[in-house]
């Protein structure tokens, strides 16, 4: 996703260091993000998470090949591109994760007969991968004006050996974790609205990672809304 940058329309917003929404070892990292980068896309964003970044572009609503077409809503398509070689299993496996979340939100019915792309790009995975697609992928819909009943993100949680959670978790981190699991969330009510999980857990350890990851999401979509009235007041 080679595309030229507009530096006098780029809109750069940043967290402080990671806040704790429960207790030592539970604090996201520092993230930052950008909108209107590039020139081609309708929308585009890129997050950073840690040492994680993400670039974004959406197309659309756009038109769409009759194949590919749905008579009452948009097609929705999301393509992942690894930072080196091909995409794989795993990249295909997030395509179809991160499809989900946004059709749980997008408001396709508004645009039927139409495709709506989102085109992420893995620009440094330092853990916590598929949580920085879906914050990149949110704010990139935002930015190309694409209508949504709510804004979601991604948290990642990690288990360790002895039951220690920890947020927002390093590569490090998740390879030495006993379980590690993503949840995608909504902005109105912090409602589940897609979850990937590895490892072995049980149903407690998986409500106490929801818990932390709800009361986590807080702190994402506050960090949402200022970069947000950032950009709008500059405009």
């Amino acid at each position: 996703m080679e595309e030229e940058m507009h530096t006098d329309a780029k809109i750069r917003a940043e967290s402080g260091t990671g806040s704790s929404p429960r207790g030592s070892g539970c604090s996201l990292r520092h993230f930052a993000c950008e909108q209107n980068l590039l020139s081609r896309p309708d929308g585009s964003a890129s997050f950073l998470q840690g040492d994680t970044s993400v670039l974004a572009g959406v197309y659309g609503p756009a038109e769409v090949k009759v194949s590919k077409e749905i008579f009452n809503k948009a097609t929705l398509e999301v393509i992942l591109r690894p930072k080196i070689g091909l995409p794989g299993v795993a990249e295909k496996s997030r395509e179809r994760l991160i499809r989900n979340t946004c059709e749980a939100v997008v408001l396709g019915t508004l645009h039927p007969r139409t495709s709506i792309t989102v085109v992420l790009q893995v620009v440094s995975d330092a853990g916590s991968l598929l949580a920085c697609c879906l914050n990149a992928a949110c704010m990139a819909l935002v930015d190309a004006g694409v209508p949504m009943r709510a804004l979601f993100c991604g948290i990642t949680c990690a288990l360790d050996s002895d039951g220690t959670l920890v947020l927002d978790p390093t590569s490090k981190q998740e390879k030495e974790a006993r379980a590690v699991l993503t949840f995608a969330l909504d902005s109105v009510e912090r409602k589940l609205l897609m979850s990937s999980t590895k490892g072995l857990y049980s149903d407690t350890e998986l409500q106490q990672c929801l818990a932390a990851a709800q009361a986590a999401s807080q702190h994402v979509f506050r960090f949402y809304r200022e970069s947000l009235q950032r950009r709008y007041s500059k405009s």
